[in-house]
């Protein structure tokens, strides 16, 4: 394996290790900043690519991260409802300075300070799961169950 230049690839891979999880950090050959283009790097389907997107809670000022899989769509008012919160969009500024990383490269853990999560229950269909890795180069390979633990995060339709 290449070794992990991008400090967020290596927090990431620092996670997964102070957490107990064998998985690995990868580096892909191409840029991985959509989840059509991931899944067509790494030859899985779309689906199991778990993406993470960045929500801004507009009256904590505070993010809220979603993982989904690559062929949903976030229904945002149905997750505002669940939580009760307004939600905003994040701009790149604001996921790089709550996460710590650039959007492309978001990664469900490794962030520089805790993030709320919700994880898409349509992950849970999928075997093996791929999630970025804290650079639009870099994924790690997971499963959903493990997402939930890894992130604490709420397990729910997200569509």
């Amino acid at each position: 394996m290449e070794l992990l230049h991008n400090e967020g690839s290596r927090r990431v891979q620092a996670a997964l290790t102070e957490g107990g999880y064998p998985n690995k950090v990868v580096k892909l050959s191409d840029n991985a900043h959509t989840a059509q283009a991931a899944a067509d790097s790494l030859g899985c389907d779309v689906a199991q690519i778990a993406k993470s997107i960045v929500f801004r809670l507009k009256e904590i000022d505070s993010p809220l991260l979603v993982i989904a899989s690559g062929i949903n769509r976030v229904n945002e008012k149905k997750i505002a409802a669940v939580l009760d919160r307004r939600l905003g969009k994040a701009d790149a500024d604001f996921v790089r300075e709550k996460t710590g990383f650039v959007i492309g490269g978001v990664s469900p853990i490794g962030h520089i300070q805790p993030v709320q999560t919700i994880v898409d229950e349509d992950l849970f269909q999928y075997k093996s799961l791929w999630a970025a890795a804290g650079h639009p180069k870099t994924v790690f390979e997971v499963t959903a169950e493990q997402l939930v633990a890894m992130t604490g995060g709420q397990v729910m339709s997200i569509t």
